[in-house]
């Protein structure tokens, strides 16, 4: 936990979360983000995500953290080592191109160290597959960068709790895999980011499970809302931004559609949550003044349960890249574009850590900040 001094003199003493959204190849941007952070003072000691950042934060969680971003980096470098003799095309004027070819090999391919395209003879004999690509890969790719143990090790140097979160396909319930509760193990990370009809479902103690994102593409309102509820700095990281230009064309209509789909209207949940949380606040606040005698009334225990003290600072750093990149970007996974995914993430993160906003005294009776350093700086040019 962080102790920090304000610019106002005042201590700043909060756990600090980091929370990944789903998104496939754009979780390279993620990867950057810790990046930064880790080169920092604000290291998480909890990891939560969905989807391709569940995969992230196992391999975050899963390793010392002196190695965290070597494995991320040797995750990312093996699953987007193309996989078909595609030209090599990384100067500017071929950006499209490239991209649309490095989309077009992951559909006709896979990715190695992920997922791969079923054989013929899967669907010409015996029942139909209920997906188009195999994903036996990523779990040899977990098994070999992800320590499991360490991750279920609650009393090792530099634990790190491990949250993710999947979709039972039976009841339609979500469920989210803690650490803090039960053994995490590859299937669970596997189930996480089991996206339908591409990916199987995963089973786990006799249950099939899909991709979180189906639900919920954001695991924060989890972190925030989880008992018993401390002091919490939390890095927002999203790859869907929720903003955006208004579409030219039905290539950036699909791009648009998707991104209004998976961005989990995070603003909209986090100032929901700090209403909630607002009101927690001011019920312990009403509670202190009670005369002794009604302490032990029921109504007001039944309230005292709800009532909470803690204050929460929600940082988003959120990807937008300086072009359009296609409805078919989640699926994209050229290095190159791996590599720009990762720099912006790592960039965005280095100047919000310049700027520090949640530092500032920003009154003592507020429950939850939110910042949006980039979006700030933006509206002040």
């Amino acid at each position: 936990m962080p102790i920090l001094r304000t610019r106002s003199g005042r201590s700043y003493r909060k756990s600090c979360a980091l929370v990944l959204q789903g998104g496939g190849a754009l979780g390279s941007y993620q990867a950057g983000v810790y990046e930064a952070l880790a080169a920092g003072r604000y290291m998480p000691d909890w990891v939560a995500g969905i989807s391709i950042g569940a995969i992230n934060a196992a391999l975050i969680a899963g390793n010392a953290p002196e190695h965290r971003v070597s494995a991320l980096r040797a995750f990312w470098d093996e699953i987007t080592k193309p996989s078909a003799g595609w030209p090599k095309m990384d100067s500017d004027p071929w950006r499209l191109i490239r991209q649309h070819f490095g989309a077009a090999n992951s559909l006709l391919f896979g990715q190695p160290g992920f997922f791969q395209p079923r054989p013929g003879l899967e669907w010409l004999l015996g029942e139909s597959p209920i997906s188009y690509y195999d994903t036996t890969a990523l779990r040899h790719s977990l098994e070999r960068l992800v320590d499991f143990d360490r991750i279920n090790d609650h009393g090792g140097n530099g634990h790190m709790r491990l949250s993710v979160g999947a979709v039972d396909v039976a009841t339609g319930n979500f469920a989210y895999f803690d650490s803090a509760h039960q053994r995490i193990m590859p299937e669970h990370v596997m189930a996480s980011g089991a996206l339908p009809p591409g990916f199987p479902p995963v089973e786990i103690d006799g249950a099939q499970y899909w991709d979180g994102g189906l639900v919920s593409n954001t695991p924060l309102q989890y972190v925030l809302d989880s008992t018993p509820r401390t002091d919490t700095l939390a890095f927002q990281v999203d790859v869907f931004p929720a903003r955006g230009p208004v579409p030219k064309n039905l290539d950036e209509v699909a791009e648009r559609e998707k991104d209004i789909r998976y961005s989990s209207r995070t603003r909209a949940g986090t100032d929901a949550f700090g209403e909630k949380h607002q009101l927690r606040r001011m019920i312990n606040a009403v509670l202190a003044k009670l005369p002794p005698e009604l302490k032990n009334d029921p109504d007001v225990l039944a309230l005292a349960d709800k009532s909470c003290t803690t204050t929460m600072d929600v940082v988003h750093l959120i990807y937008h890249p300086a072009e359009p990149q296609g409805a078919y970007k989640d699926f994209e996974f050229s290095r190159p574009t791996m590599v720009e995914r990762w720099a912006a993430g790592k960039a965005d993160a280095e100047a919000a850590l310049v700027v520090e906003p949640w530092l500032e005294d920003h009154g003592a009776h507020v429950g939850l900040r939110a910042f949006d350093p980039h979006r700030a700086a933006r509206e002040r040019h």
